[in-house]
């Protein structure tokens, strides 16, 4: 596998019970870290992570932002491990946010259990700070959201992330926010707000970074395996201190667009997603047109899908593995002058938080995806059929969902397939599936429906209207 970058997530939505039950079962790689995780974490006074993520676990998951941080590392943690154990390496490695200390540890910069206490000291900075900001995914460029900050005027608002040509996020107070979303909608920009347990990148989290630096213990950077790529540094991470590291990136923007573009320019042309869904891999999709971007553990089989991409490469005579030169992405501009920002296209935001994205999110564009490469189909993780009893109720929903959807998009109902998938058949960009999933849920008093990612990441109408069945049966029964 040549030219291969591993992209880390950061905080996107909580992983599916059992996730990583065939990797556990099937690598003694995966196994090992798991263990390293979850030692880190009783040591920390946390419950094992594993646990939810291997078996079929009932009963309420016990959430904290710690807990949701370290699962989302193991995920990716037991991905990077999937894809190496079947001969897949990677030319650099990339992290989102947080997911860059995931990208230290799996390059080998740091080790797993290090990483879980660092990851777990920056969540308990932030929340004795306490900060009471929140973050707005905008469809436009960083320009134009800098500009729109710059509008409002406030220190502590500001262009937190450029993901890619059409989505970038800001962070900030809450009053300022909600004055950019109605600025964002008078001209016409989708926005949409996204619930994370820990607002950052911004200057107003300035006490947790001090209070980080302060408290948290020291971590040896060693010599590791791959290069990491940074995108808040613009550059290649070097003998740098990792807490150092983690906390100068609380307050730092983080310019994901100019990375992704700065190492497909170096030659790298596969970019693979260490996480359950495709969320910073939209932003790859979106920033460079054509390259190939993957998401093992988004299909029904994962281990078959990197078998697949691994034979696609063997298969030809590729050429030899060449590595990029070291990432210098330029300095980023200076300010934009306040001005009133000019109307974009819509663009691509993470798919909601259940906690939190990626982020992250987070989500991205109307670009045409590459042609996958394996038939694989992708998970699905369908609410039960509706009871034949309930079928009638069904049909009727799914009436009423289409003819919403057909309303919103301009389309005639008729034409939008009961299991057309929203993104790539119908072109819904997922900033107007959040708009839309949330006019479902107000419709039908379903607000917890905003937090299923499921029917954003892998949406039809069937799906939506089996959900809300589903959900209001749940209801009735209570």
């Amino acid at each position: 596998m040549v030219d291969s970058v591993f992209v880390m997530p950061g905080t996107v939505a909580a992983p599916r019970t059992g996730t990583l039950r065939d990797l556990h079962n099937r690598y003694e790689t995966v196994r090992e870290a798991l263990t390293l995780i979850d030692k880190a974490a009783r040591e920390l006074g946390l419950p094992d992570i594993s646990t939810r993520l291997i078996e079929d676990a009932a009963g309420e998951r016990p959430y904290s932002p710690e807990v949701h941080y370290l699962e989302i590392f193991a995920v990716s943690l037991a991905t990077y491990h999937l894809l190496v154990a079947e001969g897949v390496e990677p030319v650099a490695i990339v992290g989102q946010s947080i997911g860059e200390l995931w990208a230290l540890a799996v390059a080998g910069h740091v080790s797993v259990g290090d990483a879980a206490r660092l990851a777990v000291a920056r969540s308990r900075a932030l929340t004795r700070q306490a900060w009471p900001g929140t973050m707005l995914a905008v469809g436009v460029d960083g320009r134009r959201a800098e500009s729109l900050a710059g509008l409002i005027g406030h220190p502590h608002l500001v262009l937190a992330c450029e993901n890619t040509p059409r989505q970038s996020v800001l962070s900030g107070p809450r009053q300022q926010i909600d004055e950019a979303e109605r600025v964002a909608e008078a001209l016409g920009w989708p926005s949409v707000r996204l619930d994370v347990p820990h607002p950052t990148h911004t200057p107003a989290v300035a006490q947790a970074a001090r209070d980080l630096r302060a408290s948290a213990p020291r971590v040896p950077y060693g010599g590791g395996r791959w290069r990491v790529s940074s995108p808040w540094l613009g550059r290649d991470i070097g003998d740098e201190d990792p807490v150092d590291l983690v906390a100068g990136a609380l307050t730092a923007q983080v310019r994901m667009l100019h990375t992704v573009r700065a190492l497909h320019a170096a030659g790298a042309d596969t970019f693979i997603e260490c996480g359950e869904w495709p969320v910073v891999t939209r932003f790859v999709e979106a920033s460079v047109p054509g390259v190939q971007a993957v998401v093992p553990l988004s299909e029904h089989d994962p281990v078959a899908a990197v078998r697949a991409l691994v034979a696609s490469r063997t298969d030809t005579a590729p050429p030899p593995v060449r590595t990029p030169a070291p990432l210098r992405v330029p300095a980023s501009p200076p300010p934009v002058a306040p001005a009133p920002p000019v109307p974009a296209p819509d663009v691509v935001a993470p798919p909601p938080i259940a906690t939190t994205t990626p982020v992250v999110p987070a989500a991205p564009s109307v670009l045409t995806p590459p042609t996958p490469v394996t038939p694989a189909s992708p998970v699905t993780v369908d609410p039960p059929r509706p009871a034949p009893d309930a079928d009638r109720r069904y049909a009727t929903v799914l009436a009423e969902i289409r003819a919403l959807y057909g309303d919103y998009l301009g389309y005639p109902p008729e034409l939008l397939g009961d299991d057309d998938a929203l993104e790539s058949d119908l072109g819904v960009e997922s900033l107007k599936q959040v708009a839309l999933l949330g006019r479902v849920a107000d419709r039908y008093g379903l607000p917890d429906l905003r937090a299923n990612t499921s029917l954003l990441t892998v949406g039809t109408l069937r799906r939506i209207a089996q959900a809300v069945v589903q959900a209001q049966a749940e209801a009735t029964a209570r």
